[in-house]
């Protein structure tokens, strides 16, 4: 039996259609002779759906309670004992109550796939487990019900449906979506023009990646190389150099000329030492193309055209940005150029953009280590130059009429031998001049064609073009390997100079120094290993790259750090030469690691001194702001136990009314210490569901005397999904603070109102205020404003309801009363519907209803 095949219908928002396309795609199958079934679909008592689901075998849903509410969940073990061909279930990121077999529909979906049925769902692109923050950020809702991007991108198919939003939008007037009394707030707030043009854009642009990834695909398994111009993709190319910044800018312009289009900025460094570009104008050009929203990528090839033609095949890509070349014009005798063989070889799938630059035949300046050591091309030029220039040489000179005599022969002869060691070094120039040595001889020294000399100066005279020649070219080598090693120094200078900065700037990103030793050794991963003791097995404690090796034995290079740390690089070999600066960088890993440590027991620390702060105010508390009220009912009940003393029935009344009053506000004190505990340690857990402010601000409202606070609480409000307990109680403690303040005749006033999605509650006395700077203070835990004295509460009431509104998803913050005064405004999250019509969560947060 094999798995089931999953098709997705995906929209942009609820009521573009996805479940009514599902049913159709259902009548079509069934047409056809297959057999399906619904196993879970949500009408909304739509009537163009409820008709198109008519005709169609619905299997039993399962009836479950959850808070009073009868909740109707799709049965799996149902749709199993039924087995039908296909199943069709709806909104596969639904949250299924409590009691249901999975916690999520797409957990049922799984199951059915398991068991070999085929599936068909619908989901909301609001509802993809990555896009949850962007999506909040654009219409301001948190999607609580999301499903895994990997679940959605695992699909056999995923087809979108689409909708303009004006089309959507008289949808939703027509009262095709929603019912009339929630049109116009719909229209409002969640659809408005913007927020679903943002959602289709997010929609199309997901499913078009998703598109993107079948292509790269079936282009792999048909091994095809060619470019298909489906979507333009810019290939930039970096040396490293100042020109880099340039063709990034350049790029990301050609790019914004069409939408969708991808940047994708490559450095090719060849794998034979350190890189030859600077690191810290690579670290620039890496940070510039990721703000222009494009991607950096480090590839390691000897042949530099052919590695970028091979990258930008491989990634199907449509532009080839280079800038001009940046050698001088004398060094063009040593090959065309990356950019004239990168446009030479593209063929006709790849257009290839040459730009200028300041920096076009300024010269490359000193090499780097890499660069400084002769090249391939180089050292065969030396090599032509210096044994085939000389027989060449010898053939023209005795086909010509004129004798320039041996001395001029011996000079030009020389000329090729420098120039042989300018080109290829030591090896080429002294073969050079041995072999200008025989020609001179057997061709120009009397006798003519004899390995002989006749006159002995015509001996001292080759003798000296040979050692001549073997100066010159020692000279010329000794020049080209001090040309090496400073090269090699500045490479490290630069290196070392960069991780001097970084520790100067306190820079811990562990895996960004081992992604820098990775780029500038061009390996193909890097690992910081360490162990406890030399018995133990060692551990990653950073790795960046492919195939980090879990042991130093097993890396091509390993540098140890102290006794139980040691950096491990795969990739290739490095000379010894390289080690050096390895071992800074090693180093430098080591103290990265030990700072990210420190920087975790520092704020262990600190979150120990907060805590014995805490300790420290709670203790205060209990000497004094408890003691106090219990003195006063020690005192009352001592004085009513007294045998010496006839009180009368208004002494009594009194006594008894202190015990009380003392005994409620030991009451009130003993609650705050116990909320700010919990909230200290975390344990606060907030039962949300979907309550009226009038059942709770009311009985908030208990704890202050009778006329020191008005409400207005209007019938129209909306619901808000808070924790009735939690917000009776922040309510509470933030109305007596008020009343605590605020003029005996004024009295607070509580009011609501609505706005957007959310329900706002202000706490409006008429008391001193607070300044600017200290109305966030007042919400620390044992803060009591200016100079309330030691009985006035032990500065917990604000903290704990800051706490718990937080708790809930809302905020608290403090505002000035106008004309004197001070403003708590409350922010709750407005629920969408009754909670005894959707229990679990409003309409506009569910999964995509369509």
């Amino acid at each position: 039996m094999g798995r089931g095949k999953l098709r997705i219908y995906l929209g942009a928002a609820p009521g573009v259609g996805k479940t009514y396309a599902m049913l159709s795609e259902a009548h079509r199958r069934v047409e056809r002779g297959t057999d399906c079934a619904v196993a879970c679909v949500e009408h909304y008592d739509r009537p163009r759906t409820e008709a198109v689901l008519h005709g169609l075998e619905q299997i039993p849903r399962k009836d479950l309670t959850h808070q009073g509410a009868v909740v109707a969940e799709m049965d799996v073990d149902a749709v199993l004992e039924r087995r039908p061909a296909v199943a069709l279930v709806d909104e596969l990121a639904h949250t299924n109550a409590p009691g249901a077999r999975n916690a999520k529909r797409w957990q049922d979906v799984e199951e059915l796939l398991a068991a070999g049925i085929d599936v068909i769902s619908t989901v909301n692109i609001q509802h993809l487990e990555s896009l949850g923050d962007v999506v909040e950020s654009i219409t301001g809702v948190r999607q609580r019900e999301t499903v895994p991007d990997e679940v959605v991108r695992r699909a056999d198919q995923i087809e979108l449906v689409d909708m303009s939003p004006q089309a959507l939008r008289r949808r939703m007037a027509h009262g095709n979506i929603y019912k009339p009394d929630k049109v116009d707030a719909a229209l409002s707030n969640y659809f408005r023009p913007g927020n679903l043009t943002a959602l289709r854009e997010l929609a199309l642009l997901w499913t078009a990646d998703r598109v993107d990834e079948y292509l790269q695909q079936y282009r792999g398994e048909h091994n095809i190389r060619t470019t298909w111009q489906a979507r333009e993709r810019i290939i930039v190319g970096l040396t490293g150099g100042p020109e880099g910044r340039t063709l990034i800018r350049r790029a990301a312009r050609m790019a914004a000329k069409g939408s969708g289009s991808e940047i994708l900025a490559v450095y090719i460094a060849r794998s034979d030492g350190l890189t030859s570009a600077s690191p810290k104008e690579l670290a620039v050009q890496r940070t510039l193309v990721e703000d222009l929203g494009g991607s950096f990528h480090h590839v390691i090839g000897d042949d530099v055209p052919s590695a970028l033609l091979e990258f930008a095949r491989g990634v199907n890509a449509t532009q080839i940005v280079l800038g001009s070349s940046r050698r001088k014009t004398w060094q063009y005798v040593f090959g065309p150029g990356v950019g004239a063989t990168v446009a030479r070889d593209s063929g006709p799938d790849l257009d290839v953009h040459i730009v200028t630059h300041e920096e076009v035949a300024r010269g490359r300046g000193l090499p780097g280590a890499r660069g400084a050591r002769l090249g391939r091309s180089r050292i065969i030029w030396g090599w032509v130059t210096g044994v085939a220039g000389p027989a060449l040489l010898a053939l023209l000179l005795t086909h010509i009429d004129a004798d320039p005599g041996l001395a001029n022969d011996m000079l030009l002869f020389l000329s090729l031998t420098v120039a042989s060691a300018l080109l290829g070094g030591l090896a080429p120039s002294l073969a050079s001049a041995a072999f200008g040595s025989l020609l001179l001889n057997w061709f120009f020294a009397p006798p003519l064609y004899r390995f002989t000399i006749a006159d002995p100066r015509n001996i001292v005279a080759i003798a000296v073009f040979f050692g001549v020649a073997v100066s010159v070219a020692s000279v010329v080598d000794l020049a080209a390997r001090r040309t090496h090693q400073a090269a090699r120094l500045r490479a490290e200078s630069e290196v070392l100079s960069f991780l001097a900065g970084s520790v100067l700037r306190g820079e811990t990103a562990l895996d960004a120094l081992l992604e820098r030793v990775r780029e500038t050794f061009s390996m193909e991963s890097v690992a910081l290993l360490e162990r406890e003791s030399d018995v133990e097995p060692w551990t990653r404690a950073g790795s960046v790259g492919r195939r980090p090796v879990a042991r130093p034995e097993d890396a091509d290079v390993d540098m140890p750090v102290g006794d139980h740390m040691a950096l491990a690089l795969s990739g290739r070999v490095l000379p010894a030469e390289d080690r050096r600066v390895l071992g800074a960088f090693a180093a430098q890993a080591a103290v990265v690691l030990d700072r990210q440590r420190l920087v975790g027991e520092a704020e262990e620390a600190r979150k120990l001194a907060e805590g014995n702060k805490i300790r420290t105010s709670l203790l205060a508390a209990v000497s004094h702001d408890l003691r106090t009220p219990l003195a006063g009912i020690k005192a009352a009940v001592s004085s009513l136990r007294s045998d010496d003393v006839e009180w009368s029935e208004e002494d009594r009344a009194e006594l008894l009314e202190g015990i009380e009053a003392g005994a409620d506000r030991l009451d009130h004190l003993v609650g705050n210490l116990l909320d700010m505990s919990r909230l200290q340690t975390g344990t606060v857990t907030p039962l949300i569901r979907a309550i009226d402010l009038d059942e709770v601000v009311p009985m908030a409202l208990g704890g202050v005397p009778d006329g020191s606070a008005e409400l207005d609480i209007p019938e129209s409000l909306p619901m808000v999904e808070v924790d009735k307990g939690l917000l009776e109680r922040a309510v509470a403690n933030v109305v007596e603070n008020a009343v605590k303040y605020s003029p005996d005749a004024a009295p607070v006033l509580v009011s609501a109102s609505a706005m957007a999605d959310r329900v706002e509650l202000r706490v409006v006395d008429r008391g001193t205020g607070v300044p600017d700077e200290a109305k966030d203070r007042i919400f620390a835990p044992f803060q009591r404003h200016g100079d309330a004295p030691r009985g006035a509460g032990v500065g917990l009431g604000l903290a704990v309801a800051r706490g718990f509104v937080e708790a809930m998803g809302g905020t608290i913050t403090a505002e000035d009363t106008p004309g004197g005064g001070l403003t708590m405004v409350i922010t709750l999250k407005a629920a969408a519907a009754p909670a005894a019509t959707v229990p679990q969560v409003p309409p506009l947060e569910k999964a995509g209803p369509s």
